[in-house]
């Protein structure tokens, strides 16, 4: 049993299940609002685990396909960060246990999908379908550039409106409004990781948004746009809603302008650490990643985490406060 259970933990690590915070407090935000709205709980919450399987199981599909052009060239593997794909340059897995594990979070949402289609209604399988295309096509996104275009329909129409749509059996323009604005923060999560891994993807000839900038210094200041999009949805979401709570969400912008700052620092030196302060945190297992060479990383990754969370909890907040 142990052994079972140490297995299963094993794979839920290597699916990143620390990033759930995202698509949970995404979901949140929606399930928050939706409840003022005569809405099945059950069924919100069961939506929720669907969601989250599909996202660990693209995680896992991303190492494989990343790992497949990563043992190319020893050079790509090289100039990697040291945590892309660890788990299988340090034969923790095989390829083969990957696939089998993708396989099994899939079948999972699937299972989860079907109850959801015969409670809710047909237009689950469509909202199913799309994610688990986005799911199984995000490398093909991702390498061909647009990684957060993936993301934004899986993080903003799909999982807003289908939570919305399984609880309450109908869509609204008001929800799509509210994913845009929220998906356009969380996509910088994915932006943040990428641009610090500038040079990894150059190398192995991957194409994504930053390096499409040509440049890591451009690329950087491409990273305020998403801000900007995501707090001028905010606005109008605040002005037709006329809840002006939702301007709370602009208490976040300090810390945008220091995780600029922390990631104009990386570009010129990678192993530059900045003094971790009280308001940095959580920052998941600190204490052991602190002094190894990928802390410069994680901190900035978690950071940039953290600040989608506060920039989500008070849309929560401002959603009960209505």
């Amino acid at each position: 049993m142990m052994k079972i259970l140490n297995k299963i933990l094993f794979w839920l690590n290597c699916a990143r299940v620390y990033s759930l915070p995202i698509t949970v407090l995404n979901w949140f935000v929606i399930f928050v609002y939706t409840l003022k709205h005569n809405s099945n709980v059950i069924l919100g919450i069961l939506a929720l685990a669907g969601i989250s399987l599909v996202h660990m199981a693209t995680n896992l599909i991303d190492d494989y396909f990343d790992y497949k052009i990563l043992i190319k060239d020893e050079n790509f593997l090289n100039s990697a960060q040291n945590c892309k794909c660890l788990y299988l340059k340090n034969k923790q897995a095989t390829v083969d246990e990957l696939k089998y594990a993708i396989i099994t979070f899939l079948a999972l949402a699937g299972i989860i999908g079907s109850v959801l289609f015969f409670l809710s209604g047909y237009y689950v399988a469509v909202l199913a379908l799309a994610g688990l295309g986005i799911a199984i096509s995000y490398q093909k996104f991702s390498i061909c550039g647009i990684g957060e275009l993936a993301v934004f329909l899986a993080y903003g129409p799909l999982l807003y409106e289908g939570t919305y749509y399984v609880m309450t059996g109908k869509f609204s323009i008001y929800v799509l409004i509210l994913s845009i604005a929220c998906v356009l923060v969380t996509i910088t999560v994915l932006y943040v990781h990428m641009l610090m891994d500038y040079d990894g993807d150059e190398c192995s000839h991957k194409k994504t948004l930053c390096r499409f900038m040509k440049t890591k210094e451009v690329a950087l200041n491409f990273l305020l746009v998403f801000y900007l999009g995501g707090f001028a949805g905010m606005t109008f979401f605040a002005v037709l809603t006329k809840n002006y709570f939702y301007l709370l969400t602009f208490l976040t912008v300090p810390m945008i302008c220091e995780l600029y700052k922390t990631l104009k620092n990386f570009n010129e030196d990678k192993t530059n650490l900045p003094d971790v302060k009280f308001w940095h945190y959580p920052l998941d297992n600190w204490e052991k990643i602190r002094t190894s060479p990928d802390a410069p990383f994680y901190f900035r990754f978690f950071y940039s985490r953290n600040i989608l969370t506060w920039f989500l909890l008070l849309t929560c907040l401002a959603t009960m406060c209505d």
